[in-house]
């Protein structure tokens, strides 16, 4: 099949959707037909919307000491890992594939030193048509991976685990927030 029959092919068997209509077996992203598609969200109105997300990164005694002394022979952990985190939320829509393209308004990426692991807390905002969940938590995740990274070297068993949505404000179902957050 050439690259025009394809396209084609594929042009035949897209459709037209009705925004916020469920396809196969009611499932959003499906169609009719059960092949995968994006959820058209081009009738909704943005509204502003907020989701906090997190992961922690299991470390060694001698990578705490490393991690809190600032002496990790790579360089500045937490800027290296804050900034992929921030650059991650941006780019959210490039990794997972039925994510829109969306707005990212504002994005935080912080930590918490507890005694055997590192907490990080990412929070992204917008004012779009659809939620920044995914973002948090990709946020969340990749600074995590930054970090595991850059400490690598001095403790192979560091560990990136626990990544979870703990809260997500706006849109149409409004505030959910974990129950065991406090």
């Amino acid at each position: 099949m050439t690259t025009a029959d394809h396209s084609a092919a594929s042009a035949a068997t897209t459709g037209t959707t009705v925004p916020g209509a469920t396809g196969a077996d009611g499932f959003t992203h499906l169609d009719g037909d059960g092949s995968a598609r994006m959820v058209d969200v081009t009738a909704k109105s943005p509204t502003v919307r907020s989701a906090t997300a997190e992961a922690t990164v299991l470390v060694s005694p001698d990578v705490l000491a490393a991690l809190t002394g600032g002496t990790v022979p790579k360089g500045d952990v937490w800027a290296v890992a804050r900034i992929a985190g921030i650059q991650a939320a941006k780019r959210c829509a490039e990794l997972l594939p039925l994510a829109h393209v969306i707005g990212v308004h504002g994005a935080t990426v912080d930590f918490e030193v507890g005694q055997d692991r590192i907490r990080i807390i990412a929070t992204t905002r917008t004012a779009d048509r659809t939620g920044v969940e995914m973002e948090a938590m990709t946020a969340a995740s990749v600074a995590g991976l930054a970090m595991v990274d850059m400490v690598k070297g001095l403790d192979r068993s560091v560990e990136l685990t626990g990544i979870r949505l703990l809260e997500k404000t706006g849109g149409r179902s409004g505030t959910w927030r974990r129950e065991d957050c406090g």
